[in-house]
């Protein structure tokens, strides 16, 4: 049963896209008679999460499927262990979820074919990504929803910071993927196989040195694709692609990966000297730095970028102490509740058409619905009691007292401060305030009443995130017991709900959090009180807007990428006969060298 479920898992949605595409094909000459693209994606993505979560009931360590790929590229493996299963689960229900949203949010939109496409195609290759058990497949998939994530976030291919913002995600995790590629070809150069569980079983028979190649080319795709510092700065402007693609691959799923790789291959990396202090340092910094940007920012949709950072962060930077687990509640809890807060941000936009807080207010007595999934998600995020941010987030940071260094853990408890700070921030920005904001939103030649809640598919999207958001946390013991009983390697000790529950009710730091985190939230209410305070961190304000200096490293990145294919491009004749001798030229010294290497 487990070799159907993991085909069914990621091959439905490309099924699905494959069926699309046939459809835009044959009906391209007249759109109006194919008006089903919706229910097709709906369809589709639905029936895979189904086949994921049933998945989660036929977990085991070992391959499932296994394909020989011939000498140089191995076996083609799919091992469906509990962190693959449920990562794949996250991926396959909230991409269908965030496609119902879709329903409403992209009707009337040119080119729908196309946008269903890519997120069909990504939900399938991100399932593919965490169950395959090569590394080389895994950087195969890795690209794949890189290259879906840059279609996407350029949908609006006429709009230039959609096209820009595009690029600048692709070329930004390319380096990681490069990194991620160097550390595969390391591992297989010396124990000549690309399995992962290989790897973990024979890392020591890489010399220390080779080693630490691998864990910092790891390091360095994981804090690319996650956007951690210094990579950050591709993640806010990838919010131009549409909302439901924002919820989907920018807070949900795709972000994850590098959470996973370093999850995945911790085992391999965790005595190699100062790797784990190098991953607490990363986490730490990309919490803290991206918990500033949120704060001074005032697109909506940026906010919840910096904050989608700051919380990678935490998952990082629990994966520095050791805590694997920890990293995964957390990632589980944060998939939901920022999946939930991006929508309902969709909604907001989707009818107040912008993404400015400063001309929002009010908009809780005319979106009331919104309003209150919107709040579930924000308190969650905040880390307030009894919703699933709570419970994550602070064992992250009881994992923290115990992993040490000290220094770290405290940054991360003023984070959490922070972080109720900006949460409540934006809340009462939206929501809340002036009255008068409300009406600014009118634009010339509306009405009022245009101002209107979230329509049928939206809510039917918004409800089961706001529900997992109060509930998922009863499920922490039943995702220990996936980890512990699938993952040989990692030594995950193994405890139940009301173990987890009754150990961060009781510990004092839990308490210690709280109160910092009632700072942060008193902080926002009694603004008005420190407004004098508050005008001595100007400066703070114009360096985080300016992404504290990254933004230019970032950028120079990017023009050092593109210069170099503008300079690639010059191989590009223009004149077909030309290009096919090349392309055949190649392909009989690759027959040759393969030849002679066999």
């Amino acid at each position: 049963m487990a070799p159907i479920l993991v085909l069914l898992s990621i091959g439905l949605p490309w099924i699905g896209a494959a069926l699309l595409w046939i459809n835009e094909i044959r009906y391209r000459d007249d759109p109006a008679r194919f008006p089903n693209q919706h229910l097709l994606a709906v369809i589709f993505s639905a029936a895979a999460g189904l086949s994921a979560l049933l998945l989660l009931f036929f977990t085991t360590s070992y391959p499932v499927i296994q394909l020989d790929m011939g000498q140089f590229f191995g076996e083609l493996s799919f091992v469906p262990d509990g962190l693959g299963v449920f990562l794949t689960a996250i991926a396959t229900v909230i991409g269908s979820l965030a496609i119902i949203f879709s329903v409403e949010y992209m009707r009337g939109e040119d080119q729908l074919s196309r946008y269903y496409i890519l997120v069909l195609v990504f939900i399938g290759s991100m399932a593919g990504l965490v169950l395959t058990g090569s590394m080389l497949f895994l950087f195969v998939f890795w690209e794949m929803t890189a290259l879906c994530s840059y279609g996407l976030i350029s949908f609006y291919n006429d709009d230039p910071k959609a096209v820009a913002g595009g690029i600048k995600a692709l070329i930004i995790t390319q380096v990681g993927g490069a990194g991620l590629l160097a550390g595969a070809l390391i591992v297989y150069s010396y124990i000549g196989s690309f399995s992962i569980n290989n790897f973990l079983d024979k890392y020591h028979q890489l010399p220390p040195m080779a080693l630490s190649l691998v864990s910092i080319g790891f390091l360095i795709a994981a804090a690319a694709k996650s956007a951690q510092v210094p990579f950050h700065t591709w993640l806010p402007d990838a919010m131009e692609a549409p909302t439901p693609v924002s919820a989907l691959i920018h807070a949900a799923t795709m972000v994850n990966a590098g959470v996973y790789l370093l999850a995945r291959f911790y085992p391999a990396f965790a005595d190699v000297p100062d790797w784990k202090t190098s991953v607490v340092i990363v986490g730490m910094m990309s919490a803290l730095l991206a918990g500033v940007m949120a704060i001074f920012a005032d697109d909506l949709k940026r906010v919840l970028a910096y904050s989608t950072v700051s919380q990678l962060g935490y998952m990082v930077y629990a994966i520095g102490v050791g805590g694997v687990f920890a990293s995964q509640f957390h990632l589980f809890s944060h998939a939901i509740f920022k999946a939930l807060l991006f929508l309902g941000a969709g909604t907001v936009i989707h009818t107040v058409k912008t993404r400015d807080m400063r001309w929002m207010g009010a908009l809780g007595r005319e979106m009331p619905f919104t309003r209150n999934v919107f709040v579930i998600g924000a308190l969650a995020l905040a880390g307030l009691p009894i919703l699933n941010g709570f419970w994550s987030k602070e064992l992250v940071l009881e994992i923290g007292v115990e992993g040490q260094p000290a220094w770290a853990y405290y940054v991360m408890l003023l984070v959490a401060g922070m972080t109720a700070f900006y949460t409540f921030r934006m809340v009462w920005m939206v929501f809340f305030g002036n009255e008068r904001r409300a009406a600014e939103l009118i634009l010339p030649g509306q009405q009022a009443s245009h101002i209107h809640d979230a329509p049928r598919a939206m809510r039917a999207a918004l409800a089961p995130l706001a529900l997992g958001t109060f509930i998922s946390w009863l499920f922490a013991g039943g995702l220990n017991y996936l980890l512990v009983s699938t993952l040989p390697f990692h030594e995950i000790e193994p405890e139940s709900t009301l173990e987890l529950v009754t150990q961060i009710v009781t510990a004092p730091e839990t308490m210690i959090a709280l109160g910092v985190i009632a700072l942060g939230l008193a902080a926002w209410w009694w603004k008005d009180h420190l407004a004098g305070m508050a005008s001595s961190f100007e400066w703070l304000g114009r360096i985080a807007r300016q992404n504290f200096g990254f933004e230019w490293f970032n950028s120079w990145i990017v023009e050092l990428i593109q210069a170099a294919a503008s300079s690639l491009a010059r191989l590009q004749t223009g004149q077909l006969s030309w290009n096919l001798v090349g392309l055949v030229c190649g392909l009989i010294l690759a027959l040759i060298y393969l030849a002679w290497g066999v």
